[in-house]
């Protein structure tokens, strides 16, 4: 009998990517998401493995909808947040409610249903700017926004459920990820849009010095099912990504390459994030995950943006290129 694995954020880009190779590798999944009153399954909608999916819509933010999704499942991959730095910035509340309250829910579940492996989604903007390159697991925590903050009380709380009730969880934390079906408001995809618009002969971004490691959506899903298969890292945390950094300047040059050469990119100050929430540095140490695993990175930066690039161009109509960086 295949096993039941419970997902969290199901229908988003990360989690509708995990949904799917989660089936492909023979679970039955059980896909959880927030309800909404038009059943829209957002990123999970035209998915073609989507008959092997059970999806559920209700609330992280409540027990009782939570509880009850996750019966009998054994298996839980957590990744319900919310994840935009700049409307973090509008309601901090909204943030804690989700990302810390939502995640509670979960452990508390989670322990009162005896799962057996029970993996929380964190970030790497828990690290701040880095102190010191690349940043290892030991690096010191900084949160440099609500988002942030809301992640890193998350992250502390999963942790104190494995040393207070021996939950066996572990806590993964992917670098900067992207690749098909990321919305506008992620960074690559916006840069994207902009370049593929005929209308744009220039490509307005706010600050071009920041760094960071981006990391192809197929690679992250993958490290959920490597750290799944290893018990020696369960109350740890991994982090995940390509032990590689690129500024926001460099990976505009390379997509404006890719797309149109003539484009040209303008700097607009107006849209850096506030001076002390800006973090400017960030690349992996993925030196633990690969000690523990058999995981590594298989797809190049250049490949990943050629397949991104061509889903959002046969996808055009689902972004409003209405976001500038």
């Amino acid at each position: 009998m295949k096993k039941k694995i419970f997902i969290s954020g199901a229908t988003g880009f990360i989690g509708s990517h995990l949904c799917e190779t989660a089936v492909k590798k023979g679970f039955r999944v059980v896909a959880f998401d927030r309800y909404n009153s038009n059943n829209d399954l957002g990123c999970l909608k035209n998915s073609n493995y989507l008959k092997d999916i059970e999806v559920i819509l209700g609330d992280v933010r409540d027990y009782d909808s939570v509880y009850k999704s996750m019966k009998g499942c054994k298996t839980i991959f957590h990744l319900a947040a919310l994840i935009g730095i700049p409307y973090s910035y509008v309601s901090p509340l909204a943030y804690v409610k989700t990302n810390v309250e939502g995640t509670y829910n979960i452990l508390e579940a989670s322990k009162n249903l005896n799962c057996k492996n029970v993996i929380i989604t964190s970030t790497s903007e828990v690290y701040g700017s880095a102190q010191y390159l690349p940043i290892d697991e030991k690096h010191p925590l900084s949160a440099q926004s609500p988002y942030a903050a809301s992640k890193t009380a998350a992250d502390q709380l999963s942790l104190s459920y494995y040393r207070s009730f021996t939950l066996p969880v572990t806590i993964l934390r992917p670098f900067n990820t992207y690749g098909p079906r990321q919305s506008e408001r992620a960074i690559i995809p916006r840069i994207i849009t902009q370049c593929l618009s005929h209308k744009n002969k220039t490509l307005v971004l706010g600050n071009l010095k920041p760094t960071r490691d981006f990391n192809y959506v197929k690679d992250i899903c993958e490290s959920y099912f490597h750290v799944l298969k290893n018990k020696k890292i369960i109350g740890q945390v991994i982090n995940v990504g390509g032990k590689t950094n690129i500024s926001i300047e460099n990976l505009a040059k390379k997509i404006i390459k890719i797309i149109n050469p003539r484009i040209k990119i303008q700097q607009n100050k107006n849209l850096f994030r506030p001076k002390l929430s800006e973090v400017q540095n960030l690349k992996c140490n993925n030196s633990k995950i690969i000690k523990y695993t058999k995981w590594k990175p298989s797809t190049e930066l250049n490949e990943g943006l050629e397949k991104t690039i061509n889903w959002i161009r046969s996808h055009r109509s689902q972004y409003s290129n209405k976001y500038k960086i």
